[in-house]
C-alpha cells in the first residue's frame, strides 16, 4: 500500500475561475488549492490530491476533474510517490 501525489493543471471555462474552484473543493477535496497567473490576467487552477494508491488511481482523479461542470481542461504536471 502506497501513497502517491499528484498536481494537476486545471483550465476554467471562460469567466468561470471562481465557481470551477469551489466545484473542485466541494466535489474533490483537494489537499491544496492554488490560483497561478499565466499570463495577460489569465488564471489557472493548480490542485494537489493525495491518494492511496491500493485504492484509486490518478486517472480516476484527472476524470472527475475533467467531469466537472465549469472545467475546460485538465493536464497533470507532476505525479509522485510519498
Amino acid at each position: 500500500m502506497s501513497k502517491a501525489a499528484i498536481l494537476f493543471r486545471v483550465y476554467p471555462k471562460d469567466g468561470l475561475l471562481n465557481a470551477a474552484v469551489e466545484d473542485i473543493k466541494r466535489n474533490m477535496k483537494p489537499s491544496d488549492i492554488k490560483l497561478e497567473e499565466v499570463g495577460f490576467g489569465i488564471k489557472i487552477i493548480k490542485v494537489l490530491f493525495t491518494y492511496d494508491t491500493a485504492v484509486s488511481g490518478s486517472s480516476e482523479i484527472e476524470e472527475r476533474l475533467r467531469g466537472l461542470d465549469n472545467v475546460e481542461e485538465v493536464e497533470v504536471e507532476q505525479d509522485t510517490l510519498l
